[in-house]
């Protein structure tokens, strides 16, 4: 049933954004955003990196699935649960998909509410949550403002590293009040080090309060159109790959 459901919000972002774009008009566009990734010279969701329609196609048709499977391959090998009852922020929502991943693996409604400060990407999360008939709400609000409700989990999926050092240290510090109180927080970045030099001093501390640190590879079958466009584009992710840390709620 979960797949099923996978297959169809893909099914519907083909229809939603491709209907008036050429297959090289989106491979370009690949190309452009895989390049923004690797080189980090700006946040994806800001800016001129998500002007025109390639471009928000790639980043909704291909990098959102994408991110959307190894989110899920993520969530299902550490059995991530949710406490009953609570909801999800999704911190840096972009399109929607690593909340919208976690809370259909987590066996149980979950309340969405993805917060980002880009209204485009808030209308295709809006979207995301109708597709996969999940219950949520979008905010537009700058991650260094954010306030963590009581009872609600954390995921921050290809954001932290976005986030500059002081309100990134304030952040690992609400995370921990978070996972005390009862609630979990998983975050999700890139495998390559230089991207992340925050990452080993977050990891020492989150193991040492019970929590993971985690390098993940998932050989998966990709949807047809997003291994023809890889092909296209130069690029090969019949292994998705990432880091993951895990801070489960207290007991």
């Amino acid at each position: 049933m979960r797949d099923a459901l996978f297959v169809h919000w893909f099914e519907a972002l083909q229809r939603r954004h491709l209907a008036t774009l050429s297959f090289s008009e989106l491979r370009r566009a690949v190309q452009a955003l895989s390049s923004l990734y690797v080189e980090r010279r700006g946040r994806i969701d800001t800016g001129t990196a998500l002007n025109g329609l390639g471009k928000r196609a790639a980043f909704a048709v291909y990098f959102g699935p994408l991110h959307f499977l190894l989110v899920r391959e993520i969530v299902r090998s550490l059995e991530a649960r949710v406490p009953r009852n609570a909801a999800i922020l999704d911190l840096g929502c972009g399109t929607g998909v690593a909340g919208a991943a976690w809370s259909l693996e987590s066996g149980e409604p979950h309340r969405l509410v993805g917060l980002d400060r880009n209204t485009w990407v808030l209308q295709e999360c809006r979207w995301t949550y109708e597709q996969f008939g999940l219950r949520g709400s979008v905010r537009p609000l700058e991650i260094s403002t954010i306030h963590i409700p009581p009872n609600t989990a954390v995921i921050a999926a290809f954001t932290m590293n976005e986030v500059d050092p002081a309100s990134r240290d304030q952040l690992r510090r609400d995370f921990i009040r978070t996972a005390r109180s009862g609630a979990p927080v998983l975050i999700v970045e890139p495998v390559g080090r230089r991207l992340t030099p925050w990452w080993d001093d977050w990891a020492h501390e989150w193991r040492a309060l019970g929590g993971r640190d985690d390098e993940w590879r998932f050989r998966l079958d990709l949807p047809e159109a997003i291994a023809l466009m890889d092909k296209a584009a130069g690029l090969d992710h019949r292994e998705l790959t990432g880091r993951s840390l895990w801070l489960p709620g207290a007991a």
